[in-house]
């Protein structure tokens, strides 16, 4: 039976235990060129001091009109590649493992200047802009950028890399009625993401793990349900995708009721269907809620968002609460009693 604080090993990836950093955006690049600065430094860093087994850094965009806001991380030149490795070697230095989620706004771009571009040209809601609907071509360009978005990642040492395919960004966009009206070949809702998983695994090494974050459901009735996902993840899974992260809803203007362990049962399904590891998501802050969906098998890794930025020491604090052992740097020994002060060896 796993606990949350035992290690995971996912083919050339291990992780000192079952925690994961949910990617969430900081909207902190204020030089607009994408590339991560001091404030990206201390906030995963921390979270890594924290001992966090799983950092996974924010939405990072593959094109700049890919972005949300002209304030969000950018992969899509090779002048990011050092500023990345700076945070990556920082958390590396730290015992903890990291990733980025790469991604693509589609219609949920916002900021002025940028430019919407999506499967079709349909708004996601009246306050939203309508998009360009893409072209074969530039969704041939898009593959390309994803993989050279991947290419990037790996040279700045990142341990594994994300596909963000939920939440109503690019790739969810395509997977969905709500969003993809499409008539040619990309009208089937996986191919789209087929060849970006395609493409990114071929940047990748063998040893190292492809995570996909997919939104489970749509919260409203003209979207897709979770028979439909289920079908799409096992071709996902069949493209190369290693594990699921799992969310949902983002691709309509609804706000769904959520409560702790909301979002754990579609984990739960899907790893069960496709036999695959899976990470969940959603409120899951509360240390023996997480402990008890690891332990129950529910999920392979659980992945705390708010409580992670109200507490860098979440996992930490989470270990006290367990009665495991808090893994700090030799600093900070002196702040906690014997028996939990010095890491592992």
């Amino acid at each position: 039976m796993p606990h949350l604080f035992d290690p995971f090993v996912l083919k050339g990836l291990s992780l000192k235990n079952r925690i994961m950093m949910s990617p969430m955006c900081q909207y902190s690049v204020w030089q607009e060129d994408g590339i991560p600065n001091d404030w990206h430094v201390v906030h995963y860093v921390s979270r890594a001091v924290g001992g966090t087994g799983l950092i996974m850094m924010e939405m990072t965009d593959v094109v700049p009109d890919g972005r949300i806001s002209v304030h969000d991380l950018g992969i899509w030149d090779d002048r990011h590649i050092p500023a990345f490795r700076r945070i990556v070697d920082q958390v590396h230095a730290q015992g903890a493992r990291i990733g980025v989620q790469i991604a693509h706004a589609g219609r949920k771009s916002e900021s002025p200047s940028l430019q919407p571009e999506a499967p079709s040209a349909i708004a996601f809601s009246p306050r939203y802009r309508t998009p360009r609907a893409l072209s074969i071509d530039d969704i041939r360009r898009l593959v390309e950028a994803f993989y050279q978005g991947a290419r990037r990642a790996v040279e700045a040492g990142m341990d594994v890399v994300e596909l963000h395919g939920a939440h109503g960004y690019l790739i969810h966009q395509f997977m969905s009625p709500l969003s993809n009206r499409r008539v040619d070949q990309y009208g089937d809702y996986a191919r789209f993401p087929v060849e970006v998983i395609e493409s990114v695994r071929a940047a990748l090494p063998a040893t190292m793990p492809l995570l996909m974050r997919v939104s489970a459901v749509e919260h409203t009735a003209d979207g897709y349900s979770f028979e439909d996902l289920a079908r799409m993840a096992e071709r996902f899974r069949d493209a190369g995708v290693d594990m699921f992260d799992v969310s949902s809803g983002g691709n309509a203007p609804v706000t769904p009721e959520s409560y702790p362990g909301y979002q754990v049962g579609y984990a739960a399904e899907l790893r069960r269907r496709l036999e695959v590891p899976v990470a969940s998501v959603g409120r899951l802050e509360s240390p023996q809620l997480a402990e008890l969906v690891v332990r129950q098998e529910q999920a392979d890794l659980v992945a705390i968002g708010r409580g992670i930025l109200r507490d860098p020491y979440w996992a930490n604090s989470a270990a006290e609460v367990l009665g495991q052992r808090v893994q700090v740097p030799q600093e900070y020994w002196r702040a906690f009693p014997s028996t939990f002060a010095r890491p592992e060896s």
